[in-house]
């Protein structure tokens, strides 16, 4: 039974290929000397954990990483009163591997960390953001995907020593017809693997090489299509509940969040002034 105050959600994300993760608060927990078959990588929110780790004993603080290779035995407990808050990543070896092959980086053997616990904030933010990402029902698989690629290569790459990925090369028409993908299918948009297939390229190989022609991400492309749409639908007259429903918004509460981001004022706003001002128009 969980002691009072501890609270635990568990779920696999299957737009990755079912990778395991963990949003924990433990205060009473004691983790018993255990492996994993995979990595496991967390990040410590709030309070401390302490643990053994490699035959020491190690401290990881609130905004640290927690990094253990495959089959490398630990414990865990609390360092703190309150315990500690945790999201936790427990993705297998082929799960990872994958991130590098599509870019050809592949490496000899086993990709290992040498640090324990990791002071790095740019990672910790980067980890953090992206367990929430993975958690919302918001978010598109073309975006989640996407991130996790970054995520990954960016932490093996600084501390688990993979090689620096080549610049991405130009490859007009495949981006090309990924727009045209796109923007056909705004309310349903493909994954990263069903954009990459569709050009004949690796996920991990077309995100990058989009990039570099646009400037962004191809689900941040996408976004700004939907909210290109999303204004000519509301001066056409139509209801914000409408075009959250055409454009695959999740609800409109969330076209509304994304459309005052962009635009300084909410959709019912937009459509109301668009409303005065052909009214006015049409008077004169």
């Amino acid at each position: 039974m969980a002691a009072a105050g501890e609270q635990t959600r568990f779920w696999q994300a299957e737009e990755l290929g079912g990778v395991e993760l963990l949003h924990a608060h433990y205060i009473e927990q004691r983790f018993a000397p255990h492996v994993h078959d995979g990595y496991v990588f967390t990040v410590i929110e709030r309070g401390a954990q302490r643990f053994n780790h490699r035959g020491a004993e190690h401290l990881a603080p609130v905004g640290s990483m927690v990094l253990i290779n495959p089959d490398e035995l630990h414990t865990g407990s609390k360092a703190h009163d309150e315990g500690w808050l945790y999201r936790a990543y427990y993705p297998e070896i082929s799960q990872v591997n994958s991130v590098f092959e599509e870019l050809e980086l592949a490496p000899d053997g086993l990709p290992s960390f040498s640090a324990s616990v990791l002071q790095d904030p740019q990672l910790a933010a980067l980890f953090s953001g992206l367990h929430r990402l993975l958690g919302d029902g918001h978010t598109s698989a073309l975006e989640r995907q996407t991130a996790w690629r970054e995520a990954v290569l960016l932490l093996f790459q600084r501390h688990a020593n993979v090689r620096t990925a080549a610049e991405a090369g130009r490859e007009p028409q495949a981006v090309v017809r990924a727009k045209e993908l796109l923007s056909a299918q705004l309310a349903e948009p493909p994954s990263l693997e069903q954009l990459a297939s569709a050009v004949n390229l690796s996920p991990f190989h077309f995100a990058r090489v989009f990039r570099r022609a646009t400037g962004l991400p191809p689900h941040a492309w996408l976004k700004q299509r939907r909210l290109e749409q999303a204004r000519a639908l509301l001066k056409a007259g139509c209801a914000p509940v409408s075009v959250a429903v055409q454009l695959g918004f999740s609800d409109q509460s969330h076209l509304t969040r994304q459309f005052k981001q962009a635009y300084g004022v909410g959709p019912g706003e937009y459509r109301q002034a668009c409303a005065r001002s052909f009214k006015t128009v049409d008077d004169v």
